[in-house]
Formats: C-alpha cells, structure tokens, sequence
C-alpha cells in the first residue's frame, strides 16, 4: 500500500485507472463534482472502488462541508448551511448551536453513508482572525476558541453516529492566511504567543481520527517550509505541542501554495511526517510519479489509517434525515428571530 490518497477522472474508473490503482494499492480515495452524478452511480462507484481492493473499509472520503462547498448538490441531495450559521445560533443560545451543530453533521453523514462514502473533510477548527482571507469566511466556526472546539466536537460526534469518520483541519491552524493557499503560499508572521489561540481548538481535540495539515508557512515555528511540509511543525507543534496521534494527511497537493512537481511534493509531505499524501485531481502522469517516489506505507501510519477506519460505525438507531434535517432547522431558526 502506498501513503497517498488519488483523484478519480470521472463517473466511473477507466481501465488504466483500474489497471494503476490495483498495481498500486493507495490507502484511499478522494471525490469531486466531476465523480458524481445521482446516487445510483456514487454507490456503484464506491462499491467498484471497494471489490477492487478487497477493503469493506477502504478510505473515500469528500468535502462535503456545506455552505460554498459541497461536491454532493441539489437536487439530489440536500443543500448545508455554512458554519457561519452555528457560529450566529451560538451568540444566541450555545447548547442550541451545539446540538444544530450534531444534528446537522449527522445528517451529512447519512447522506454519505447511504452511497458509500466513508470519511468528510470536516470540521474545519481554524480560529477566524479579522482582517484574513475570506478563503475560511463563514466556513469557521468563528473568531473564539472555545466555540470552535464546542461546534467542532458536535460535528465529529454527529458525523460518527452517521458512520463517517471527521477531518480536523487545517494544522496548525489557517485563520490567520491573508492570502487563499489555493492560489498563493500564506505566511503566518504571528508570534508563538499568538499562534497558542490557533492551536487550542486542536489541542482539544488532538483525539480526533483524523487531521489535515495546513499549507502555510508559520515563520514562528519554520521561516522556510509550509506547515503540510515542515517536519519541525509536524513533529513539534502538531505532533508535540498539539499532541495529535491521529492520521494526518496533508492538503491537496495541487495548490498553488506549494512549488515543485506534485510527484516530490508527495515525497517530501511524507519525508516530513505526513502518513498520507493528498493527491486530488485524477491525473495519470502525476499519479504514476507519486507512486515511483513514495514508499511503501509505514507501519505506524497503517496503524493509524486502521484505527481511525475501524471508528467508521453506523447507529443503530439512526432517526429518519428529514428528522435530523427539522431538529436543525428549528434550532437554526432562533437565531433568524
């Protein structure tokens, strides 16, 4: 098994893809907008990606955070509110914006669930600073760490009893980028000082399953390397100082954050602590480099990836979407009044 999670082309696997993937055994899968098209064919998709593998707990996982982005769209499926609009319920009733919080996670997961999708890219625990990059904006769950960790926790619960595994992201912590890593590499000038309110929603946290790291440079911590590729900021900071054991893989590799190929990016993420590399967006030629560099997955970091799987369990006693949809509506609407 190789440490990297792939893009896919499109709606189904092409036969070099089918080929490639068997050959090279990837710890998981990412999906897009361009893999989906109804349920019928995300759960043929999913399930081709499991007997390929011979894994029922093959890692797929999606951003399916709601607000600006969802991969998954109406009509077929419901529409989410940003995080934005738990972080407003909270100034007005907190125990509310929680349970809203769960309830809404949960029926994330449902969703996910019912078409094979074992692990979302939330929740984002990145701590919204004035004057940043409206990249995170209302996809935070504000400016207090507090409240960030509260929501946060409620989503992860709320997506495990839908039986998806939660990604916090993005280590050490993004609020503070005043550029959009997609486009451009952020540094971070704050002192060590300041970076602690970053890091506490993490560090309450640190037992999550599963984290993502951030592309950003923190010249408190590394005047010279991105976060996803400092092996300082991994071993020290997320590692040490957070304290997070969990699986941590890095942000897409494709942004325009980092220089260089994507296939060294791979290596060096991995070289620097990371147990997976994040590969998104389906590319043969990029996908066979990474696969020539990496090396084979490490046993501390399949350990890990098995863990945090195995975590991956559907409630019995999962109430109805429409339920869990209502409960969140009703509590969201407190703080329309």
């Amino acid at each position: 098994m190789k440490p990297v999670i792939f893009g896919l082309s499109g709606e189904t696997l092409t036969p070099d893809e089918r080929a490639f993937f068997s050959d090279v055994q990837p710890a998981g899968y990412i999906l897009f907008r361009r893999n989906i098209a109804d349920r019928q064919q995300l759960r043929a998709l999913t399930d081709d990606l499991r007997a390929l593998h011979g894994r029922d707990d093959l890692l797929i996982m999606i951003d399916q955070e709601g607000g600006r982005v969802a991969r998954m769209q109406a009509p077929v499926w419901p529409s989410f509110p940003p995080a934005g609009l738990f972080d407003r319920l909270y100034d007005v009733a907190p125990s509310s914006a929680i349970a809203a919080a769960r309830a809404n996670a949960h029926a994330i997961a449902l969703t996910l669930t019912e078409v094979g999708i074992t692990v979302d890219a939330l929740p984002l625990l990145d701590v919204r600073q004035e004057g940043a990059s409206d990249i995170m904006g209302d996809r935070t769950f504000g400016a207090e760490p507090m409240r960030v960790a509260a929501l946060g926790r409620a989503v992860i619960e709320g997506l495990a009893k839908g039986g998806v595994v939660g990604i916090v992201k993005h280590m050490p912590g993004h609020g503070r980028a005043l550029v959009d890593s997609h486009l451009d590499l952020p540094v971070v000038t704050a002192d060590e000082d300041a970076l602690l309110t970053d890091l506490a929603p993490f560090q309450t946290l640190k037992n999550a399953h599963i984290g993502m790291t951030a592309h950003v440079v923190y010249t408190a911590w590394d005047p010279d390397l991105p976060a996803s590729l400092s092996a300082t900021v991994i071993d020290t900071i997320i590692r040490g100082k957070i304290g997070f054991d969990g699986l941590l893989m890095s942000d897409d590799l494709d942004m325009k954050a980092l220089s260089g190929s994507i296939p060294e990016l791979a290596a060096a993420a991995v070289a620097a602590g990371c147990d997976l590399a994040l590969n998104c967006w389906g590319r043969m030629d990029d996908m066979v480099g990474i696969a020539g560099l990496l090396p084979d997955i490490g046993m501390e970091s399949k350990a890990r990836l098995d863990r945090a799987m195995a975590s991956a369990s559907l409630d019995r006693d999962n109430p109805p979407l429409e339920e869990l949809l209502a409960t969140r509506d009703s509590l969201l609407a407190m703080a329309a009044a």
